[in-house]
């Protein structure tokens, strides 16, 4: 007899959490590169408006703005498509949690400066509110659970491939 079901709660709540995370942090890559704008400006124009945004939080120098803004949506895009290819699960999986977990203390932290900031999340000019604050801090604890069930099932055979018990 098989030990677990190929499909259980946590295999599907895998899934659906990495389809879900890698989504948004595709579009948040894209929006990023493109400004949320059709026609799209010139690439150059779109990463200094978000270099601008990065600044806008006040917690890195000119420079690692700069850098930040320069690499974090191809980033992105790249943690996404790794997700939704479901390679090494376990790398992207944590270092997306590490990402999203910067991003919630840094708009918690700009939130409770009360900077008066557009949120920079998706490109679009969206002051940053308690409810920003809420949907980061529902996707910093997504990314933990689905983190945490990653490890988890990394640590069983998989059901298809496990051998049978001897009865």
């Amino acid at each position: 007899m098989l030990q677990s079901a190929p499909f259980n709660y946590r295999r599907l709540s895998i899934w659906i959490g990495r389809i879900a995370l890698a989504a948004i942090f595709i579009y948040a890559g894209y929006a990023k590169i493109t400004m949320g704008r059709s026609p799209r400006p010139p690439l150059g124009v779109a990463l200094t408006f978000f270099e601008m945004q990065v600044d806008s939080y006040q917690i890195l120098p000119v420079a690692a703005s700069r850098f930040v803004a320069h690499t974090l949506p191809f980033v992105e895009i790249a943690i996404g498509v790794f997700l939704l290819a479901g390679w090494q699960l376990r790398i992207w999986v944590t270092l997306i949690t590490v990402l999203i977990g910067g991003f919630f203390f840094s708009v918690l932290r700009a939130f409770a400066l009360h900077l008066e900031i557009n949120c920079g999340c998706f490109a679009k000019p969206e002051p940053l509110t308690g409810m920003t604050v809420l949907r980061d801090g529902l996707l910093f604890a997504l990314a933990i659970v689905l983190t945490v069930f990653v490890f988890q099932d990394a640590r069983k055979p998989h059901p298809w491939t496990a051998t049978e018990k001897a009865s």
